[in-house]
């Protein structure tokens, strides 16, 4: 039942879809059918277009990715734990927090070239703050009984830190890794539809330049996809780490 709910929109849109181009309201320039948008589909998978496309655009995500998710776990950890350090770094993140990653593509394209460095620094910065936020509110949200807990057994920093603080904060660092994931996919389609000659942003920008509208729609659904496999995969981890994360083990 619960899956009925949850799908049951998606089928009237297509349907509507459908209906709609039958009808032949707009031009399949403007609004290809869903069969013909399923045959490009078909069609990219087969002549390997869309699986080496996919592969790029996703390498270059890990790669940002996992670059962000270690910088803003260990200022995550200093903001939550040294407010006093985190005191002289505020402000500058405050300030490149608030300016749009993708507005930097064409500084960071004079500065690095149309090379790989530019996406990936865009992917660092679109996914660095969620993270670095997330694991600052999960040090702060620690419980302080928890903490005398381990006091009282007269816990090392290091013990404090393992056994305490990081259980506790795990759920709010893996939804800041959700969310900075997500950031950093719609960063990188934009990085590459502005200057890449791979990519899923390029594959679909050059279907665009071809007026192969059917292969744009086909595009934007693989990233649709893609994203809410992804947001599944973050989402069971959340769950399995708010079930164990506060357990304490002495």
């Amino acid at each position: 039942m619960q899956w009925i709910k949850k799908n049951i929109l998606i089928v009237f849109i297509i349907l509507l879809w459908y209906m709609i181009s039958e009808l032949n309201i707009w031009s399949e320039y403007v609004l290809p059918s869903p069969q013909k948008v399923f045959v490009a589909f078909l069609s990219e998978l087969i002549d390997g277009n869309l699986l080496e496309n996919t592969y790029i655009s996703l390498l270059r995500i890990m790669f940002g990715f996992f670059i962000a998710c270690i910088l803003a776990f260990i200022f995550g950890i200093i903001a939550g734990m040294k407010n006093q350090i985190f005191e002289y770094f505020e402000n500058i993140i405050e300030f490149l927090r608030n300016i749009p990653p993708i507005s930097l593509i064409a500084i960071l394209i004079l500065w690095f070239g149309i090379g790989e460095e530019p996406k990936i620094i865009i992917i660092i910065l679109a996914s660095f703050f969620p993270i670095f936020i997330n694991t600052t509110k999960g040090i702060y949200m620690v419980d302080k009984k928890l903490l005398e807990v381990g006091y009282s057994f007269n816990f090392t920093k290091i013990q404090l830190f393992f056994k305490i603080i990081l259980p506790s904060s795990l759920p709010y660092i893996l939804s800041g890794m959700k969310i900075g994931l997500g950031y950093s996919f719609r960063a990188i389609i934009g990085a590459e539809m502005i200057a890449a000659s791979s990519g899923l942003g390029h594959m679909i920008l050059d279907a665009q330049e071809l007026s192969k509208s059917d292969r744009v729609i086909a595009g934007i659904i693989v990233i649709g996809l893609l994203g809410c496999l992804i947001d599944w995969f973050f989402s069971y981890l959340i769950k399995k780490s708010s079930k164990t994360g506060y357990t304490y083990e002495a």
